[in-house]
């Protein structure tokens, strides 16, 4: 197919390059470090290098703006209560598109398409107060088992560093 094809071509032709080295790591589902982590869905965050990990040591929760939401409740719900996992990092990123949104986003889609969307945008204006909230979600869910170990974090897509949120 070479390069005419669709990226989704593309993509599936880079797994069966990696198919043909891959070897069984011999892993289950459970992290080696029982942690799970909550990230935005941003390209620019390449969790894995900027946070030391290998395959298999987390699993990882992405959304629009890494926000908590009761999908991320669920997630974490089944990483602590069937795989294990007993720590949560929480990271937003500075330059977040969601700061510049607004729930208005819901209203224009519900005038293009007739419908209004059921979840909500989660749009925020300032990240370190939306970690904070993040952060409030998961220690007062009644689902998750492990809530002390609970740290958020803001990573700069510009130096590649993250910096802690102070929850209070």
């Amino acid at each position: 197919m070479g390069t005419a094809g669709t990226v989704t071509d593309r993509l599936v032709e880079a797994n069966g390059r990696y198919a043909a080295g891959f070897t069984d790591p011999g892993m289950d589902a459970r992290p080696v470090l029982n942690v799970a982590v909550v990230a935005c869905m941003d390209a620019r965050l390449d969790l894995h290098a900027a946070l030391g990990l290998k395959l298999g040591d987390c699993h990882t929760i992405r959304n629009a703006g890494g926000v908590v939401t009761d999908d991320v409740i669920r997630s974490l719900t089944i990483s602590q209560r069937a795989l294990g996992t007993r720590s949560v990092v929480l990271i937003h990123h500075t330059g977040c598109g969601l700061e510049s949104l607004t729930e208005e986003f819901r209203h224009e889609l519900e005038m293009e398409v007739g419908q209004r969307p059921a979840w909500a945008v989660e749009a925020f204006r300032d990240v370190e107060q939306d970690v904070r909230q993040s952060m409030q979600r998961v220690r007062t869910s009644p689902f998750l088992l492990h809530t002390d170990d609970v740290r958020g974090f803001v990573f700069d897509v510009t130096t590649g560093l993250v910096r802690e949120i102070d929850p209070t």
